[in-house]
């Protein structure tokens, strides 16, 4: 059991689970209402879980779910190996293989900045900041991701915060400047299950990690620019637009 994501890329790698897993054990997947990473979080970790896994991100473990930050990783230990040993420790939960894409915070440019100034790193913009319009949704200063496209595609915005694997940077022809400052923490994809999942259904489906292993590294960034572009602007269905995607992997048969 899953809950349906709040957004395109989560819908996407939940719907991938449910084609993978049904093709190849004799399980049922169920996939709920909508529900935010938050939630689905809280539901997943709870003493009674309601469902059995969700595509999250090592980040979002760390920030949103666990409430630290990049400082309280150890010196010479991964942000992903934290936050699994972290999350285990205190929620019974551990993240799978991470699937390749890292959908951190980027700042996207215009084409006509890019033209105008030459800029491909964040540094660059110091010098200019002021000759700039930035924008970014409330919540990094909510959910009205699209509202800002719009904005930066009618020239209101030079400069703005996006996601690393939206497929509107695409439509919006943005350049994603290169984090020379490492200033956003990563955010790897990965599936966080309950500790137990697999040993509750070791009789049903004991290949049932193995299944769900199979993305681990073959999603990367890229792919899912393309993935969230053909749902988001060329308005395909998310199950079609998955299945084609793990055809094309060798993963299901066409």
């Amino acid at each position: 059991t899953l809950y349906d994501g709040d957004y395109t890329e989560v819908k996407l790698m939940h719907s991938m689970v449910e084609q993978l897993v049904e093709d190849k054990t004799d399980l049922e997947v169920v996939i709920l209402d909508q529900m935010t990473q938050v939630n689905n979080y809280n539901e997943l970790s709870a003493d009674d879980p309601s469902c059995d896994l969700m595509f999250s991100y090592d980040g979002t473990v760390l920030t949103t779910f666990l409430g630290m930050d990049t400082t309280d990783i150890p010196e010479g230990e991964t942000l992903y190996d934290f936050v699994n040993r972290e999350v285990g420790e205190q929620k019974g939960l551990r993240l799978l293989g991470k699937v390749g894409l890292n959908n951190t915070y980027s700042i996207g440019v215009t084409q006509e900045v890019v033209d105008t100034y030459g800029v491909s790193k964040i540094s660059e913009l110091v010098p200019i900041a002021g000759e700039l319009d930035f924008g970014a949704e409330h919540e990094f200063y909510t959910s009205e991701g699209s509202m800002k496209y719009n904005a930066v595609e009618e020239g209101a915005f030079d400069v703005m915060v996006v996601y690393a694997t939206d497929g509107l940077n695409k439509r919006a022809n943005l350049t994603i400047l290169e984090d020379d400052w490492g200033f956003f923490p990563e955010y790897y994809g990965a599936y966080l299950v309950r500790d137990d999942l697999f040993e509750d259904f070791a009789d049903t489906a004991p290949n049932l990690e193995e299944v769900l292993e199979l993305l681990t590294g073959n999603v990367s960034s890229e792919d899912m620019v393309e993935l969230t572009y053909a749902v988001d602007v060329d308005g395909r269905a998310v199950a079609e637009v998955a299945r084609e995607f793990l055809v094309g992997k060798g993963f299901l048969e066409s």
